[in-house]
């Protein structure tokens, strides 16, 4: 990327912290919609959400025995197992919910959140400086470590999801054919759910856990007006987060304001784009083929299409 600053003359490439956050927001804009694609599809959008919440609660727990017992916890580490462990907990709810489970991803949402609220206070608001860079994200808290760990969910997350693509697929689309297939639809449901944890607790220091849940919900939406199969949906979901991915944080930075907040604007700004060009774009093919001196009756007659 030293390189690349030089030859477009653009200075903030060769900082090592801007560095880092563009592989970070290039890696998170890869896994967030490749995972977020079938949890869309399932209907399973809020789950997203849920797990970045109890992921919060999982740091201010990390934050809670480092600041209580004098350990040397790392947050992202019990992030990790808290929000694997709650995104069991959600897959055994959502399995006997029916009807309710909207009702209960609610319920482990505020609990988590509430959870991480209390521990925040128990220490008398010792803990709420550190926990900060995880709620709202920061391009300057991303150390080369966080990278490092980031990059080696992209690999596990891609590799898994390639592995087993066709088995989440039909388990995505019509989980009683998969069962009559005697494929283990309950062991490829709570593999998604994993994945989905480890993609919200990777992306969380860079999106903050307010906005993290939007990198799997929100490129997805964007793709799903304009493609044609679901192998295209995930292509050009994963493009749509690149492309809010870098030019958010180049917004970051150049304006000063929230990497998070400015990567999930631009995805939004991708969303209403291609809701635009969809509802358009019957009208701009009908004028296409209405060429000077010929009426849509004519279109017709000769052959043509009438939308």
């Amino acid at each position: 990327m030293d390189l690349l600053a030089e030859v477009l003359g653009t200075p903030m490439l060769g900082y090592p912290f801007m560095q880092r956050a563009y592989l970070a927001a290039v890696c998170i804009a890869v896994i967030g919609p490749l995972v977020g694609t079938f949890l869309v599809h399932r209907e399973m959008a809020m789950l997203s959400d849920t797990l970045a919440h109890t992921a919060f609660a999982g740091v201010a727990v990390g934050l809670f025995l480092n600041s209580a017992l004098s350990l040397a916890l790392s947050p992202l580490l019990t992030a990790f197992v808290v929000a694997i462990v709650t995104a069991l907990l959600v897959e055994l709810l959502v399995e006997h919910a029916g009807a309710y489970t909207d009702t209960s991803l609610a319920m482990v949402l505020t609990g988590g959140f509430a959870v991480g609220s209390i521990l925040i206070t128990a220490t008398d608001g010792g803990i709420s400086v550190g926990i900060d860079a995880y709620l709202f994200g920061s391009l300057a808290t991303v150390s080369t470590a966080n990278v490092g760990i980031l990059v080696l969910m992209s690999l596990i997350v891609g590799g898994l999801v390639t592995l087993t693509y066709r088995p989440l697929l039909y388990v995505t689309f019509d989980a009683t054919a998969a069962r009559a297939a005697r494929l283990n639809v309950r062991l490829y449901k709570r593999l998604m759910v994993v994945l989905t944890a480890l993609v919200v607790v990777s992306a969380m220091q860079i999106m903050g856990v307010i906005l993290v849940a939007a990198m799997l919900v929100v490129p997805v939406a964007a793709a799903a007006r304009v493609a044609r199969s679901f192998r295209q949906s995930i292509l050009l979901a994963i493009l749509a987060g690149e492309f809010a991915a870098i030019a958010g944080v180049t917004l970051s930075y150049n304006y000063g304001i929230a990497a998070g907040g400015s990567i999930v604007v631009t995805a939004i700004g991708v969303y209403v784009a291609t809701f635009a060009f969809q509802k358009l774009a019957p009208s701009l093919r009908r004028l296409g083929r209405l060429r000077p001196g010929h009426s849509e009756a004519g279109l017709k007659a000769d052959g043509g299409e009438k939308e």
